[in-house]
């Protein structure tokens, strides 16, 4: 159920039934020249609905506020200052809770985000809160996994690559311009190899000023629809999984208990 299609009603009577609100959070940024800014929270948001569909909850709407810095050199970029973009998302999951959500699954749907989304998960111990936050990692089980690689047939899949790529005709195909993927594969520069075991905040421009990491000329819409197929089918399972859980909430409930003990001494 997608949160902004159902009226008032409507939405009242999907949290009580689900309980469960998934909110995918992309970004705009380049992918490469053959596709759309929106290409990270046009699929996420597309894998969430989907994942919905089979295992009820309601989709909180498009969302493409995140962390994406690296990308601020490209036109169509949209970024917010840091402190902005932690007050914001926490305002929204308020008004998740807000509206009578217990539950709330954090949906990474850009890479970029998976540092931010792990300290923002972390960050929910600072304050107690009346629902719980659930972050998706997104790992797939082995069969998947085995699955998901039979399709490929390139190596390297990080940004508008054969994955990403694939995944998106499936999804929006007039907004893919496969004429536009460059001839040759975006393979890592290695500009920061002489520092070892270094994170930077320009490491990943380093390796792809471009904003393309892979291959995608052998994308197609038949292989996204099937690994497409693999995400909507673990995130529906994680959804289930979510809705039956008691353990979070008691152990936030056990945590904050301790903490207000703490204070009272």
């Amino acid at each position: 159920m997608q949160w902004e299609h159902l009226t008032s009603t409507e939405f009242a009577g999907a949290v009580r039934e689900t309980g469960v609100c998934v909110i995918a959070l992309g970004v705009i940024e380049k992918h490469s020249e053959h596709l759309p800014l929106g290409t990270d929270f046009l699929n996420g948001h597309k894998i969430a609905c989907l994942a919905a569909e089979r295992e009820p909850a309601v989709v909180f709407p498009p969302f493409y506020f995140g962390q994406i810095y690296e990308a601020r050199c490209f036109p169509g970029t949209i970024t917010v200052k840091p402190t902005l973009l932690m007050e914001l998302i926490q305002g929204v999951l308020d008004e998740i809770g807000r509206n009578g959500f217990g539950k709330i699954i954090l949906l990474n749907a850009h890479g970029g985000n998976t540092a931010w989304l792990a300290f923002l998960a972390q960050c929910t111990l600072w304050e107690e809160k009346p629902y719980s936050v659930y972050r998706y990692t997104g790992t797939l089980s082995e069969e998947r996994r085995r699955a998901w690689d039979e399709l490929v047939e390139t190596k390297l899949h990080h940004h508008a690559c054969e994955c990403e790529t694939s995944i998106s005709l499936a999804n929006h195909p007039g907004l893919v311009q496969m004429e536009k993927v460059p001839p040759d594969p975006a393979d890592p520069r290695g500009r920061l190899k002489d520092v070892p075991a270094n994170h930077s905040g320009i490491s990943w421009y380093s390796d792809y000023p471009d904003h393309y990491a892979g291959d995608a000329r052998t994308a197609s819409a038949e292989k996204g629809a099937a690994l497409r197929q693999i995400q909507v089918d673990a995130l529906a399972e994680y959804i289930a999984a979510v809705k039956a859980d008691n353990v979070v909430p008691a152990l936030n409930r056990e945590f904050f208990s301790r903490v207000r003990q703490v204070a009272d001494r």
